[in-house]
């Protein structure tokens, strides 16, 4: 992955609020880059105060090694929580309602986000190309 998306994703995963979470599939869908498990190799190597409780599995799972830590997290702050089902015995996040969904000047900080990953991905005029590379991308 390249720094800019590292950079991105993490910058998204610091805006979602206290309550809320993301899947790892939302953040590259709200990027428009990458996948679910390119966001979680971002996640993996991240350190310091990010909340990356916040960062859960479609189906409402906390990253898997730290289930206990996350859903320290998720009480204090007022996530909400399916419980335990019978067969899987395992508390989950009731997606439905904890799925954070960004005000306008959300969407608008998001939007710069994503530009600036799509205006890295264009070939055209790329300095770092020989000028007859430029000519292969009109």
């Amino acid at each position: 992955m390249n720094e800019d998306f590292e950079t991105s994703v993490t910058q998204l995963v610091a805006m979602i609020p206290a309550g809320s979470v993301l899947s790892y599939g939302d953040i590259a869908e709200l990027l428009d880059c990458g996948g679910p498990r390119q966001v979680g190799k971002v996640m993996s190597g991240t350190e310091g105060d990010l909340p990356w409780w916040r960062v859960v599995r479609a189906d409402g799972q906390p990253p898997a090694c730290h289930g206990n830590t996350a859903f320290h997290h998720y009480r204090t702050e007022n996530t909400p929580i399916r419980s335990a089902a019978a067969a899987s015995g395992a508390e989950r996040i009731l997606m439905k309602d904890a799925r954070w969904q960004p005000t306008e000047s959300e969407w608008e900080q998001l939007d710069v986000l994503k530009k600036g990953l799509a205006g890295e991905s264009s070939t055209a005029g790329n300095s770092k190309m020989s000028d007859q590379d430029d000519s292969l991308f009109p």
